[in-house]
């Protein structure tokens, strides 16, 4: 099924001022702060609630993002970044718990993301073999093993639904023709995003991996960075 990205406002994309402390990536500043307050207390700008909004007319229909419970950095933003990398690169900054994909004029659009708990962290340089909508999970045999209480979906998977682990769109990484087994994909646990949490893959809110779904094609470049 396809769907079609409503038109948001420039101001809901404004840099914020503590775009430009990001580290590494940006290369001034210092790093942010990967446990910060959340927004419990503040006013939610309007745009956001809409970018967060209830999406009812997705297969599985899904539920708003409760914003007040994830720390406002982590909100998709487009913001200034300086990047050798050409423009319609992922690029995941494991450390700061971002996603950004390049755009022109020094910009990206950046998502906060999960990342994968120590010992399943990853990083190198691969590409979007192929992308799907509310797809099949199929747990891999390490981890069937690791997860005895798996096996159940060892050969056919996981069909597609709100408790999915993939949840409404992933895209799949691969090394030249070898599936590297990681996924960038989406998300109901709105509370993992600015964490490790996941096995490997690198989670996005469900409303943030359908933006980013709609904006990359197959092939697209994917550059993970660990420092």
């Amino acid at each position: 099924m396809s769907v079609s990205v409503p038109p948001v406002t420039r101001r809901a994309f404004l840099v914020s001022a503590s775009a430009s402390l990001l580290a590494g990536c940006m290369g001034t500043g210092r790093p942010l702060p990967v446990e910060a307050p959340t927004s419990v207390g503040r006013r939610i700008d309007p745009e956001y609630l809409y970018m967060y909004r209830a999406m009812p007319e997705e297969q599985f229909p899904l539920p708003a993002v409760d914003l007040s419970k994830i720390n406002p950095v982590y909100y998709r933003q487009v913001v200034d970044f300086a990047s050798n990398e050409p423009t319609g690169t992922i690029i995941v900054d494991t450390p700061n718990r971002f996603l950004y994909l390049t755009m022109e004029g020094g910009k990206a659009m950046r998502y906060g993301v999960g990342i994968g708990r120590d010992g399943f962290t990853w990083g190198g340089t691969a590409r979007i073999a192929y992308k799907k909508e509310w797809p099949v999970w199929t747990p891999p045999s390490e981890m069937i093993d690791r997860q005895p209480e798996l096996e159940p979906y060892r050969n056919k998977g996981m069909g597609p639904s709100l408790e999915n682990p993939l949840g409404a769109r992933a895209l799949y990484i691969f090394e030249g023709n070898r599936d590297t087994l990681y996924r960038l994909h989406g998300t109901n646990e709105f509370w993992s995003i600015g964490k490790a949490v996941s096995s490997g893959c690198v989670r996005l809110l469900n409303q943030d991996v359908i933006d980013l779904y709609n904006r990359v094609p197959n092939g697209t470049r994917v550059v993970v960075r660990q420092s």
